[in-house]
C-alpha cells in the first residue's frame, strides 16, 4: 500500500488585533451575536464575556477546569470541566498547564450555565466510568453534544488514561461512548453539513474523522483504513481545540508551533496561521459571513482576532 506524501503546509502570518489580555488561561472561545466574545478561564476558574470595547464581566464561577464552552439551542452555556485536570506553572513569564495534582482534582464533567449564572453539572460519568478531563465539545442543533475525554496523564504514578469521544444530549438524558480507545483526544468538531464528526489528539498531532450515520452513532473503519485520519503533522507538534469554518476546513490549535492549522475537507491542502503564542488553544469563527477568527493564546492569557481567508 503507497502512503500519499504529505501536503505542503503553506505558511501564513495573519495581523493579530488584541482584544483582551489578562485572562487566565483562556480557552472555548464563543462569538456572540452582539460582537462580545464568551469563554472559559480555566485557571480563572470561570466563563467570562469580553466585550466589544474590551472591557470584562464574568458570567459565572465554575470550580474546576473549565476547558471548553459552546452555545446550546436554549440560550445557555455548555461546558467541558477537566476537574483540575492541570496545575498553574509559569515558565519564563508564560503560564502553562503543569503536571496533575491529585489533591486538587475534583472529577470531569458537563455542565450547564444557565443565564443567571447558575451552574448545573450534567454528566460526571458514563456507564458506570467516571468522566477523567472532558476537554472540548460541539453541539450538533438538534440537543446533542459531542465532546472529548483528554483524559489524565499523572507523571508521579506513571500512569495516563485511555479515553473516547463520546456523545450526550443536553437534556441530561443520555450519554454514550462513541469512539474508545483514543490517545489524549482534544478538540472536537463537525462538518458544516453535520454528517462527519473530526476531532484531535495533542500527543500523536493527528486529526481523525468518521462518517455519522445517526444520533450519537458513526460507521466503523475498516481494517488498516488510512481515511480515518485527515491529517498527521509532521515534526514537533501538539494539538489542542478546534473549529471547523464555513467551507469546511478544521481548524486546530497547535501548540508549540503556535498558531491556527487549517485543513482542507479532503486534506490535501494545509495552511498555519501563525500567531505570537506558542500555546493557541482554540478558534471560533465570526463576523461578516464567518471571515473574522477568534484565537485564544492561553500562555500570554490573551484573545486576538485576524482575517479569516474563507
Amino acid at each position: 500500500m503507497l502512503t500519499p506524501a504529505s501536503p505542503t503546509v503553506e505558511q501564513l502570518h495573519p495581523e493579530l488585533t488584541q482584544l483582551s489580555d489578562g485572562l487566565q488561561f483562556p480557552e472555548g472561545p464563543i462569538a456572540m451575536p452582539d460582537g462580545s466574545v464568551v469563554l472559559v478561564e480555566m485557571f480563572g476558574e470561570c466563563l467570562t464575556r469580553i466585550l466589544p470595547d474590551g472591557t470584562r464581566e464574568t458570567v459565572a464561577d465554575i470550580p474546576g477546569g473549565p476547558n471548553g464552552a459552546a452555545l446550546g439551542p436554549d440560550g445557555e452555556f455548555y461546558v467541558c470541566n477537566n476537574g483540575r485536570a492541570f496545575t498553574p506553572q509559569e515558565y519564563m513569564g508564560l503560564m502553562l498547564p503543569g503536571p496533575f495534582d491529585p489533591t486538587r482534582y475534583i472529577g470531569g464533567r458537563i455542565q450547564r450555565v444557565a443565564a443567571d449564572g447558575s451552574v448545573t453539572d450534567l454528566y460526571s460519568e458514563c456507564d458506570g466510568r467516571p468522566l477523567r478531563a472532558p476537554n472540548d465539545l460541539v453541539l450538533d442543533g438538534d440537543g446533542g453534544i459531542w465532546f472529548t475525554d483528554h483524559g489524565i496523564r499523572d507523571h508521579a504514578a506513571r500512569t495516563s488514561d485511555l479515553t473516547g469521544v463520546y456523545y450526550a444530549r443536553c437534556d441530561g438524558s443520555l450519554i454514550s461512548e462513541v469512539v474508545f480507545p483514543a490517545e489524549a483526544p482534544n478538540g472536537i468538531g463537525l462538518s458544516p453539513d453535520g454528517s462527519r464528526v473530526y476531532w484531535a489528539e495533542t500527543h500523536t498531532a493527528r486529526v481523525h474523522q468518521r462518517d455519522i450515520t445517526g444520533p450519537g452513532q458513526v460507521g466503523k473503519p475498516e481494517l488498516l483504513d488510512p481515511t480515518i485520519v485527515l491529517y498527521s503533522a509532521p515534526g514537533n507538534h501538539l494539538y489542542d481545540s478546534l473549529g471547523v469554518d464555513n467551507e469546511g476546513w478544521v481548524c486546530v490549535a497547535t501548540i508549540a508551533h503556535g498558531g491556527i492549522t487549517a485543513i482542507s475537507p479532503d486534506g490535501t491542502q494545509v495552511e498555519h496561521h501563525a500567531t505570537d503564542d506558542p500555546l493557541t488553544t482554540n478558534v471560533c469563527f465570526g463576523g461578516n459571513g464567518g471571515r473574522t477568527a477568534y484565537a485564544t493564546l492561553s500562555a500570554t492569557g490573551r484573545l486576538v482576532s485576524f482575517a479569516w481567508p474563507r
